[in-house]
């Protein structure tokens, strides 16, 4: 049996489902792959700081596409202690309250299987959220079914969604050193540099900060912003570089760029 008949075995057999939507590739397929079967399901996405609002409107819109019903949920991370101090394991809290807040508004909704969009390609073994998941008893059909991140792009390219080659996003809070606090404030100004970033055509990138201890007369703690860019895109950093400079200079007292990073 091929990987997509894998699928809509997955869908005749569990034809009930919620969905843990975030608008990206994977939960965007599996919506799609789900509809196309003929189940019944609904996508929930939760709205959180650690989201910009991009990917709300993303969400919206491949829902309206897909005529998909979807429930937009509020969840405060920043009120739990665990998230807000940002430990290593930061991820696996977070999950355990947005799968939380999926799992009562789906079962108020008659849904008691709730999917996720976990791939084949997705490494478990250094993921808390993983854990959380398994926890929870959440299932993740792409996953289940050997469906690796190309072979979703792919499929996705085929099916006419937009969001085929859309790059990963990792949540605001991953730009954030862990065991710094998380605040709203570093949150907002993560997003608006990062979209400042978008404007000016740049991918698949991340502005992320740290501290910078100054010695001499003003000892003092300088927030810097860490560009991570893809290495083709280094040269429009250096024909922008006055622009970006004076823009996220407004959010953090310093701007560098890393040369080798891992986006």
């Amino acid at each position: 049996m091929n990987i997509q008949k894998k699928l809509e075995s997955f869908f005749k057999e569990n034809s009930k489902a919620a969905i843990a939507f975030s608008g990206g590739v994977d939960s965007a397929y599996l919506l799609y792959a789900a509809l196309e079967t003929g189940a019944q399901v609904r996508a929930y996405y939760v709205k959180s700081c650690f989201q910009p609002q991009f990917e709300l409107d993303d969400a919206l819109q491949l829902a309206e596409e897909l005529n998909a019903d979807m429930t937009v949920l509020q969840a405060d991370v920043l009120s739990v202690p665990e998230i807000r101090n940002n430990p290593a394991d930061r991820c696996y809290y977070c999950k355990r309250q947005i799968f939380g807040a999926i799992i009562e508004a789906a079962r108020n909704d008659g849904f008691s299987l709730v999917l996720d969009g976990t791939n084949a390609s997705d490494d478990a073994s250094d993921r808390p959220g993983m854990t959380a998941l398994r926890e929870l008893k959440v299932r993740s059909p792409l996953r289940e079914c050997g469906l690796t991140k190309a072979e979703i792009r792919r499929l996705s390219k085929e099916a006419g969604l937009f969001t085929w080659d859309k790059p990963a996003y990792a949540c605001l809070a991953t730009r954030i050193p862990a065991g710094e606090e998380i605040t709203l404030d570093k949150l907002e100004k993560t997003e608006k540099a990062e979209a400042y970033l978008m404007s000016l055509g740049f991918v698949d990138f991340r502005v992320r900060q740290y501290n910078r201890f100054l010695s001499g007369s003003r000892q003092t703690d300088e927030v810097t912003a860490l560009l991570q860019v893809r290495a083709e895109q280094i040269p429009l950093v250096l024909e922008k570089r006055s622009d970006i400079i004076s823009e996220l200079k407004k959010y953090y007292g310093s701007v560098t760029l890393d040369l080798c990073p891992r986006v």
